[in-house]
């Protein structure tokens, strides 16, 4: 028998709620993945890969060539360089990034501050190598970042801080205005950053990705995480990126190669072909926003509460006008008897606080979302 390094961890919400939706023959608008195929563009270049035989193990920081494409796409973007011989490592996933970057600079005892809701990875990994999770609450409406707050929860303790922007699941973008307070903090209390940058080409209304790369302190003290697979509409290929000064990277690499020491290899040649032209991440910002503003026109009139998403492709929805219930009971309720499969986002919040949301993920085919809005839009006082 062992003791369980994680005792208090259960299955994730968005297992649960995508099996719930295949029970129940429910449209999936829970976990996030798009229903539309990847470019067939890409498809071909990985077969390609595949035929010209890089079906063996890749270096282990990835493929250099998808380096050099990574490097130059950060300082076309956000006018930073990071070499790609020793400040890039291509990985198994964004999740698999963040990971080895906890593992790689969290020890017992070092406190991390992360902002709920948060994505689901952050706080089980730091628990695992014996730091302390400081929570900061975002409050509805608009799920922004009180400094003060954040200034008075770091102490002597505090290792690094996590953020998430464009954020999951509210759909908040942080400012520059937040970046540069978040960089005086950190610079003050030498403290490094996790910056989940995997939504970072899903922005909209004309907004700017506000990269931790864009500010000079900031990425000296940062690890950068990117996901090919949001990108890209293959979530399924689990491919993503780590970018960081040099002195962080060769911490990350140590473990890196024992977590999983290199990832797919004629994926990676992919990538790197397909990286050369900017149009397929560039047009992206268009592309998701149609499908927001498509989704949000669609629920005008409903009884819902709707700030648009500003970033990724995920939409907050404020019930309390329609029910009184827990947002878990509300989404099991919509799931089973309305057959509509979303996320109730108490699970990520501090202490389960309930603000009567629940997300959709709108990476859907136009008829998906206008068959869910039909639904909801309908939903009558329960």
């Amino acid at each position: 028998m062992i003791n369980s390094k994680l005792p208090n961890i259960e299955t994730s919400i968005f297992a649960i709620m995508s099996k719930m939706a295949h029970e129940h023959h429910a449209l999936n608008l829970s976990q996030g993945f798009p229903n539309f195929p990847s470019d067939p563009a890409l498809n071909a270049l990985v077969d390609k890969a595949m035929s010209d035989g890089f079906n063996q193990y890749a270096p282990m920081a990835g493929d250099f060539d998808l380096r050099m494409e990574i490097s130059k796409k950060i300082e076309n973007l956000h006018n930073h360089f990071y070499n790609p011989e020793t400040e890039i490592t291509v990985t198994a996933g964004a999740t698999q990034a963040i990971f080895t970057i906890i593992a790689a600079t969290i020890e017992r005892g070092d406190e991390v501050i992360i902002f709920t809701p948060a994505y689901d990875c952050y706080a089980p990994t730091v628990e695992l190598f014996q730091g302390r999770i400081v929570p900061i609450q975002l409050k509805p409406p608009f799920f922004r970042v009180d400094w003060q707050e954040v200034s008075d929860k770091i102490t002597s303790k505090t290792k690094m801080i996590i953020i998430n922007s464009p954020h999951n699941p509210t759909g908040m973008l942080f400012s520059e205005e937040d970046m540069l307070q978040l960089q005086d903090l950190v610079e003050k209390n030498n403290l490094l950053v996790l910056s989940d940058e995997v939504y970072e080409h899903i922005i909209f209304d004309g907004n700017t990705h506000q990269s931790a790369s864009r500010f000079e302190a900031l990425a000296d003290r940062s690890f950068i995480t990117a996901s090919f697979g949001k990108t890209f509409h293959n979530t399924g290929w689990k491919m993503g990126y780590c970018a960081a000064p040099e002195k962080l990277m060769k911490e990350f690499q140590k473990v890196h190669q024992f977590v999983v020491f290199c990832v797919n290899h004629p994926f990676q040649k992919a990538f790197a072909t397909y990286l050369k032209d900017a149009n397929y991440y560039l047009k992206l910002p268009d592309f998701y926003q149609q499908k927001r503003d498509f989704f949000v026109n669609l629920m005008k009139g409903s009884k819902f509460k709707i700030n648009p998403s500003q970033g990724t492709y995920f939409q907050m929805l404020d019930f309390s006008d329609i029910s009184d219930e827990g947002d878990i009971a509300f989404a099991e309720r919509l799931t089973k008897e309305y057959k509509i499969a979303t996320i109730p986002t108490s699970v990520f919040n501090v202490g389960g606080s309930d603000f009567k949301q629940i997300r959709v993920c709108f990476a859907k085919t136009d008829e998906t979302l206008a068959e869910a809005a039909a639904i909801l839009k309908k939903l009558p006082r329960l």
